[in-house]
Formats: structure tokens, C-alpha cells, sequence
């Protein structure tokens, strides 16, 4: 795992819309996000061929972190890279002195689901038909740190 570099937005712009073809994140709203540093942190982590086997971003906005993307390659899911990505995200968050990390995710993605759970994230809310089209709530979830109730 490592920093996202400008030398990896094309395959990140090219596996985003492989995996969200619906709402992919074009190559220029990847420059801006680069461009937020050090306030935007995103990671990625690569397969043993040096591909790109998935990407996590975090919004280190003081007391609030706010998880704003975390994505597996198809060839890559099952093999714990949104676990280690997760926990990168969640080790800048504490390290930035976040008391929390927070989330959206969509209610019928239920590996997503089970992922955040796992390490602890609980629902806080439920936005009703959020994720357009199709009518898909998002559950907003949040992790606490550092003894933070």
C-alpha cells in the first residue's frame, strides 16, 4: 500500500469506471482531489504484476474524517485488500487526531457493509433513496477513536 501519485490516475480513472459506470469519477475530479493534499489522503494498493488492485481515499477535516471513496478491483476482492485499505484510511485518520470516521454506504452492498462492521463502524443513519437511480438508501455509518463514545 502506498500514496496515490499523479502517474496512477489513468488506471484509477479506467478501474472506476469498470466498477461504477453509472457515477465514475472522471480524471479531472481525480486532479482536484490530489490537488486537496495533505487534507485529501488517498492510498492504493497494487497486485504482484504492479496493476492496480484498489484505491481508498480519506477527508481529514479535523474531528470528523469522512471516508470519500474505497474500491477493489474484480480480480482483487477476497483478498483482504479493502480490509488493509480500510485500515490504512482509518491509521491516517487517527494519526490526523480524528475523533471519528465516518461513511456512506449503499444499503444493498452487503460485502461493504460486512467490511465496515467488521472493523467497527455502526449505522448512524439511513438516507432514504440516496444513490440515484435506483431508489438505494445509503447507510451512514461512523467509527469512533481513541476511547471517543
Amino acid at each position: 500500500m502506498r500514496d496515490l501519485r499523479w502517474t496512477d490516475i489513468e488506471a484509477l480513472s479506467a478501474l472506476e469506471t469498470e466498477l461504477f459506470p453509472a457515477d465514475a469519477w472522471l480524471a479531472k475530479t481525480w486532479w482536484s482531489e490530489l490537488a486537496g493534499r495533505p487534507r485529501r489522503c488517498y492510498l492504493v494498493e497494487e497486485d504482484e504484476s504492479g496493476a492496480l488492485a484498489g484505491y481508498a481515499g480519506v477527508d481529514l477535516a479535523g474531528e470528523v474524517a469522512d471516508i470519500m471513496t474505497l474500491a477493489v478491483a474484480p480480480s482483487a476482492q477476497g483478498r483482504g485488500v479493502g480490509r488493509r485499505l480500510l485500515e490504512g484510511l482509518v491509521e491516517r485518520a487517527a494519526a490526523d487526531h480524528a475523533a471519528y470516521v465516518m461513511l456512506e454506504v449503499r444499503a444493498d452492498n452487503e460485502p461493504a457493509r460486512r467490511l465496515y462492521g467488521a472493523r467497527g463502524f455502526g449505522v448512524l443513519n439511513v438516507r432514504r433513496r440516496y444513490y440515484q437511480p435506483g431508489d438505494v438508501d445509503a447507510l451512514v455509518m461512523r467509527l469512533a477513536l481513541g476511547g471517543v463514545a
